[in-house]
């Protein structure tokens, strides 16, 4: 495995020839998107049409509105339009396979796009998302050392969520055999929703009787409703995780509702993608594209893939999502008094 972090990245994919071949072929690229129900998917949007942009392609896209069965036909449509290139961020990447399939007919290469497609053909673009898990548990262990803890994840049709788990449960597995911690609840959430975060959050209190000291949550959606759930019962300000760098996180991260988001510049990941789809269409081989490297799934498929780092943000280092334009500060820091810097 390989990964990158920004300056690696930054000269990741060679683009000459391929923006050439982009200019002169008029070359498109199709997205796929499960849904854009999550803040970031617009961020991971804007960067995949700058560097596409960039590279003279034009860009089309549709979204599935998390639905599998709709992702197979958008896929379709986007297949008869003629597209060189696919980028997809699959809904349930099981269902998935029969577009995967449709695209090798055509010869047309497909990029899965932050979560893993379980198929060689695809090259596999994400950040470290075990590393992602154990940044989660980390802040959060660091914060409620003991107690009792609540394992809120991710969908269960998208590979990510057990990754995260995965990684989570590496960390806190020495505090759980020595008994300082106890998962007293556990529970996936249905296509990441915030509504369904909050309300497995609220019948995990229900059921030990509000007797919780920590939240590992897996994103910042998820995150979100499990705040929403604390705070009804008085508990907001326990140690919670998150993910993605959302701006509403980062500002609960300011307040102390929130401890970690753990940053993943969806900037780098679109930009990456635009550039590789480009280079893909225009013949580059998956194996050659600067970068990348080979990975076994945990299902044993071997895969072309590219890993970015991702970056914990805490109370201690608020400033590096504001220094590098992720967020404002006057959003970071909206309703927060004597909090970290730089909402001092």
């Amino acid at each position: 495995m390989k990964i990158l972090g920004k300056v690696a990245l930054a000269a990741s994919v060679a683009m000459s020839a391929t923006m050439a071949y982009a200019e002169s072929h008029g070359m498109t690229v199709g997205v796929s998107w499960s849904n854009f129900q999550e803040e970031r998917w617009k961020t991971d949007e804007a960067a995949i049409v700058g560097a596409l942009d960039a590279a003279g392609a034009k860009y089309v896209s549709a979204d599935a509105q998390s639905s599998s069965s709709k992702q197979l036909s958008d896929i379709e449509s986007l297949i008869a339009q003629g597209v060189d290139a696919l980028i997809v961020l699959a809904q349930d990447t099981q269902a998935i396979g029969p577009a995967v399939q449709a695209a090798a007919d055509e010869g047309i290469p497909v990029i899965a796009y932050d979560r893993l497609i379980e198929d060689p053909r695809a090259f596999y673009l994400t950040f470290d998302n075990v590393e992602v898990g154990r940044m989660q548990a980390r802040a959060v262990l660091e914060a409620a050392p003991e107690g009792n803890y609540v394992m809120i994840k991710g969908s269960p049709t998208d590979p990510n969520a057990d990754f995260l788990r995965g990684g989570q449960q590496e960390i806190l597995q020495a505090a759980i055999d020595s008994g300082a911690i106890t998962i007293v609840g556990e529970a996936y959430t249905d296509g990441w929703l915030p509504a369904n975060a909050q309300r497995n959050m609220e019948q995990i209190l229900t059921a030990n009787d509000n007797n919780v000291d920590a939240v590992v949550a897996s994103n910042d959606g998820t995150a979100g409703g499990v705040v929403a759930a604390l705070t009804a019962q008085g508990m907001d300000g326990i140690p919670v995780s998150g993910q993605d760098g959302d701006h509403a996180a980062l500002n609960r991260v300011a307040k102390g509702t929130q401890t970690v988001s753990v940053w993943k510049d969806a900037r780098d990941l679109g930009r990456a993608a635009g550039e590789i789809a480009v280079a893909l269409a225009g013949g580059t081989m998956m194996a050659d594209v600067e970068g990348a490297g080979a990975w076994t799934s945990p299902a044993g498929t071997e895969m072309t893939s590219m890993f970015l780092a991702p970056l914990p943000v805490t109370k201690d280092n608020l400033s590096a999502v504001v220094d590098a334009g992720w967020i404002t500060q006057e959003a970071l820091c909206q309703g927060v008094t004597n909090g970290p810097a730089p909402c001092n």
